[in-house]
């Protein structure tokens, strides 16, 4: 049984169990359940149900584990003939969640 959820603009493929890194989420509540509404195609062994784009009332639970911060990723300008040079770094934030439930 596997689902396909959009979250922060990208879209995931999600089992029970999983463990993904996703966009960066909001603050949850304290008991560090995350719901995802966005639910564009759950496969059970029933059948397929796909979403025109989204499935109504289907979700998929998670549970919060951590925020984060990725690895760097350099950003650097350069124009030839002009000593013109910049770096800069970058450090994307994500949320690590895992799948609990999908319904």
């Amino acid at each position: 049984m596997f689902a396909i959820i959009e979250t922060g603009g990208k879209q995931y493929k999600v089992a029970e169990g999983d463990i993904l890194n996703v966009e960066k989420l909001p603050k949850t509540d304290e008991s560090g359940d995350i719901s995802f509404d966005k639910v564009l195609l759950i496969n059970t062994d029933k059948g397929v149900q796909i979403g025109d784009p989204y499935l109504t009332g289907a979700k998929v639970m998670a549970n919060f584990i951590e925020e984060g911060r990725d690895k760097k990723v350099v950003v650097l300008k350069y124009k030839a003939k002009v000593r013109y040079h910049v770096k800069n770094g970058h450090r994307q934030p994500y949320t690590k969640v895992k799948i609990s439930k999908i319904g």
